[in-house]
């Protein structure tokens, strides 16, 4: 009898656990963004080897469109960096998933600019565009908010 019990206990717990999760899932995608988001477009990298800044080839940026973004390296004495090799990647804190596509940079601007291809949000919501830089002073990061 007791195996009995312990079975139906278990068939009906799993269920259970899955709703509460989920739940809890939901709720926070739900969330707004912190208050305190920094939503700047310019900003000194994550180790204050460079300052990275973008301009988004959209305004607004419109949810579903594909579209380019303009990134500037420069030394954090406004010097361009040029020939660096920058990676872009990103993705929504709260939802847990990165970006829809894949953005590389398609081409070196000179004067520390990069024309960045393949960027597409595909809801609204709070997102991170994440760029890895790679340049004369070493490897370094930078995160940018998006709240669209």
């Amino acid at each position: 009898m007791s195996n009995l019990i312990t079975r139906r206990h278990l068939l009906w717990s799993v269920p259970v656990i899955l709703v509460a999760a989920a739940g809890l899932a939901v709720t926070k995608m739900m969330q707004p963004p912190p208050e305190d988001l920094d939503v700047s477009l310019s900003k000194p990298t994550d180790r204050g080897l460079y300052i990275a800044s973008v301009a988004p080839g959209l305004a607004p940026i419109v949810i579903g469109t594909m579209h380019g973004w303009v990134i500037q390296i420069t030394t954090p004495e406004g010097l361009p960096v040029d020939h660096a090799t920058i990676a872009v990647d990103g993705g929504m804190p709260q939802h847990g998933h990165g970006l829809p596509t894949e953005p590389e940079v398609s081409a070196d601007l000179g004067e520390g600019r990069y024309q960045v291809d393949g960027m597409k949000f595909n809801m609204p919501g709070w997102w991170v565009v994440k760029l890895s830089v790679n340049g004369p002073a070493g490897e370094d990061t930078a995160t940018f908010n998006l709240v669209l």
